[in-house]
Order: C-alpha cells, then sequence, then structure tokens
C-alpha cells in the first residue's frame, strides 16, 4: 500500500513537499517514483529514487526544482517541489516498482507493481 500526503493549494513561486508511505512489501528492494497527471493530460513520470542504492531519476521539467529523498527506516519517500508554477497543478502520485526494473520507474509508468491514490496539488497564480 502507498499513501500520499501533502498535497494543496499554493501560489506560484511556492513550495510543497509530498510524502508517500509505504506498507505491505519489502520497501528496501523496492524503487519508489511520483507521477503526475495533470487535467485533460497523461500521466507522466516525475521522480523516482531506488531505495536499494539510492539512485535518483528527474524528468527534464523538474530537474532544477525537485527533490526527491527517501527515509528508508520509515519507509517513505519525499518530494521537495519549489518554485512551483501553474504548470505543476495536477494530481501526483506515488508508485513503487522492483529496483531490479526501476528504470520502468518513468515515463507513464505502466509497469509499476504499486500506487498510491494521489494528492491534488494546485498552483494558484
Amino acid at each position: 500500500q502507498l499513501v500520499e500526503s501533502g498535497g494543496g493549494l499554493v501560489q506560484a513561486g511556492g513550495s510543497l513537499r509530498l510524502s508517500c508511505r509505504a506498507s505491505g512489501f519489502t520497501f528496501d528492494d523496492y524503487a519508489i517514483g511520483w507521477f503526475r497527471q495533470a487535467p485533460g493530460k497523461e500521466r507522466e513520470g516525475v521522480s523516482c529514487i531506488s531505495s536499494s542504492d539510492g539512485s535518483t531519476y528527474y524528468s527534464d521539467s523538474v530537474k532544477v526544482r525537485f527533490t526527491i529523498t527517501s527515509d528508508n527506516a520509515k519507509n517513505a519517500v519525499y518530494l521537495q517541489m519549489n518554485s512551483l508554477n501553474s504548470e505543476y497543478t495536477a494530481v501526483y502520485y506515488c508508485a513503487a516498482v522492483s529496483s531490479a526494473v526501476w528504470v520502468l520507474c518513468r515515463d507513464h509508468g505502466d509497469d509499476m507493481d504499486y500506487w498510491g491514490k494521489g494528492t491534488l496539488v494546485t498552483v494558484s497564480s
């Protein structure tokens, strides 16, 4: 199970920190990714971290603004989002896939094993 939190309404230029808490699988064996889906658009991969070795991935659209971290002791992954603008308004989902195939933790996330229900981020201009 994956449970997201931390979404909400923020003004342009502001920051939010999303959290993803995992349970029911061996956290250290999985990569956890963040995906987003804006209204009328396809789901897209934002960032991913491998819990086994800390390797990270960022999409080009968030590479400078977002930072992904994990706390293996808490089975949690965080996404710090800075300098937000309306482009980042979306439902953000966390998802998990085996670290052995963590390269799948991007694009549309079609091969992810577990998904959370999402948390809404709204950036007002």
